[in-house]
């Protein structure tokens, strides 16, 4: 019984092929200059061997006293022309070929970020940064062969073999049908059969492979942990065991590999042999000229050159064929996750502060034993501000990821201003609600980057401001590039306080109308916490706003809360403190 898995190997493939047609006239460009080369180098060594065949037989006539001649300056010119076509045609073609990758890369990278950022919590969840990581990179590198190495190689080569067995049969139409089936049984097991050889090991390295990066990256970073708790030796055993696992599919690629490139060499070495002997009887018969009899092998020799780089390629095959499943995977992912399935909503609740009511709203994590949220009913009319408390686990998280629709809830419903969630346009959720969240996201880039990205268009005067309003401005002039100053990756080359205050920045470049705040004043000093306080205040005038915090009163208070809820364990374990005479 066939094996499903190879007979959805187009339907795998087809999505990326569909990527790379958007490129076709770059492709079948890369590709020409592929077949320009590999005639380049047929034509030079054909034509130089009829033209040292027929330089000796006309030296050996004119020795014997024979009155003949030979043009010596057009083959001359032939092979000099195919010489230099060929070296400048492979010049070409590697600097092209690679820059229509890099650009094929671009187009890879750009459309899994896309897919990544329309993943929801919940998909987000269920794998390790380490593996995203994976995704992004290993996967696409491992795809960006499937032109350069697979399909523009392959069809260059077959190409040739048709061309090669139709010039052999314009002389010789015994030849030319012998080195067809020759050549093309042997184009078929490099690709077909190579491919088929090698797809469990190369699959296998990828997933031993992934898994290998996935424990390094634990054990590394859990380094001080697992010696503190004697699991070092433990850890250590299973990264070898995957290492072992690994070295064992690359072994067996390595054999099959070797495999594939002795047979392309031996299908050639046949053909030219069989096209040898049949020119050789044909001159012997006076069929062929002895020129012609050395030509007829010597351009089968030749394509040895189109075949050698078929065998590692295929044998590799199930690797490109593993990527590309899981890509597919993760587009199949964004099709079901929140942001896909809403992405036609169009409707927008009234303008003004956003009035929010959660009814019976469940949260269930796939896998979890217990829910996240259950039964959760609250309601924060429009231009209010709640403190909803909660120890860590109680669900804060969650309710700010329902409410900014990062997760869809199990149960239930929730409204903005009467409208339900699902129904409001992605554009205009993204304006009208912003959320600070306990881990502020910065990237290797400069402190103006990072702000933009609450505003794309804020000008260096309201980056200032902005920066003003969170105590960091003096901090900020005072340094040699001021606003272009890189904070590093994560924002490591600044404290947690001062990348704290950098998200509250930036939060405050933007006009919501609904603010969810995670533990606004975390990682920072009472008197600090206090000054922000009082300008937060004024800026959330008007604004409904959401405080998530563990307790009150231990520090410095989010500024004038006017109502208090608190959850445990997913749902409200009180009925709520008014501070302002506002009924729950």
């Amino acid at each position: 019984m066939p094996d499903s898995r190879d007979a959805s190997l187009i339907a795998t493939l087809r999505p990326w092929w569909r990527l790379l047609d958007r490129r076709r006239g770059r492709l079948l460009a890369g590709a020409g200059l592929l077949l320009l080369t590999v005639a380049a180098g047929i034509g030079l060594l054909a034509l130089s061997g009829w033209f040292i065949t027929a330089t000796a037989l006309t030296g050996l006539a004119l020795a014997a006293g024979l009155s003949v001649g030979l043009d010596v300056y057009v083959p001359g010119g032939g092979i000099r022309f195919f010489a230099v076509t060929r070296t400048v045609s492979r010049y070409v073609e590697r600097l092209y070929n690679h820059d229509t990758v890099l650009r094929l890369l671009a187009d890879l990278r750009g459309r899994l970020f896309g897919v990544m950022a329309g993943l929801d919590g919940h998909t987000l969840s269920r794998r390790r940064a380490s593996d995203w990581l994976d995704r992004l990179t290993a996967d696409i590198d491992t795809l960006d062969g499937l032109y350069l190495r697979l399909l523009a190689p392959a069809a260059v080569a077959l190409l040739a073999i048709l061309a090669l067995s139709g010039l052999l049969a314009l002389w010789l139409p015994r030849a030319g049908l012998a080195a067809l089936a020759l050549l093309l049984s042997a184009w078929l097991w490099l690709t077909l059969g190579q491919a088929r050889c090698g797809m469990a090991a190369s699959r296998g390295q990828i997933e031993a492979l992934e898994a290998l990066r996935g424990r390094l990256f634990e054990h590394l970073r859990g380094l001080a942990e697992l010696e503190t708790y004697g699991s070092l030796a433990a850890h250590r055993a299973r990264l070898d065991a995957i290492e072992r696992r690994l070295q064992v599919d690359q072994w067996r690629l390595a054999r099959v590999a070797a495999l594939g490139t002795a047979l392309a060499g031996l299908a050639v070495g046949a053909t030219w042999l069989v096209v040898l002997v049949l020119a050789a009887l044909a001159w012997q018969a006076g069929a062929l000229a002895g020129p012609v009899m050395v030509l007829m092998p010597l351009a089968v020799m030749a394509l040895n050159e189109a075949l050698a780089a078929l065998p590692m390629a295929f044998t590799r095959l199930g690797a490109t064929r593993a990527a590309a499943e899981r890509l597919n995977a993760l587009e199949a992912a964004r099709g079901t996750s929140v942001a896909a399935v809403l992405k036609e909503a169009s409707e927008a609740p009234p303008r003004g502060p956003l009035g929010v009511t959660l009814d019976a709203v469940g949260l269930h994590y796939p896998g979890a034993l217990q829910p996240a949220l259950s039964g959760l009913c609250l309601s924060l009319p429009a231009g209010r501000r709640l403190a909803l408390c909660g120890a860590s686990g109680a669900g804060k998280s969650s309710v700010a990821q329902l409410l900014t629709r990062q997760l869809a809830p199990s149960a239930g419903r929730i409204t903005f201003g009467g409208v339900a969630l699902e129904a409001i346009g992605e554009a205009t959720l993204r304006e009208r609600v912003a959320c600070l969240t306990q881990r502020v996201e910065l990237f290797d880039d400069s402190l103006a980057a990072n702000l933009r990205l609450g505003d794309p268009e804020a000008d260096a005067a309201r980056l200032w401001r902005a920066l003003a309003m969170v105590e960091l401005a003096d901090w900020a002039a005072a340094l040699p590039d001021g606003l272009e100053t890189r904070v590093g990756e994560g924002g490591r080359r600044i404290s947690g306080g001062q990348a704290r205050r950098l998200g509250l920045a930036r939060l405050l470049l933007r006009e919501p109308e609904l603010v969810i705040l995670d533990e606004p004043f975390a990682g920072l000093d009472a008197a600090t916490a206090a000054r922000l306080a009082d300008r937060l205040d004024e800026w959330l005038a008007g604004r409904s706003v959401v405080y998530l915090v563990h307790q009150l009163g231990e520090a410095v208070d989010p500024p004038g809360i006017d109502h208090i809820l608190t959850l445990c364990n997913g749902t409200l374990c009180a009925e709520g403190q008014d501070v302002s005479g506002w009924d729950r």
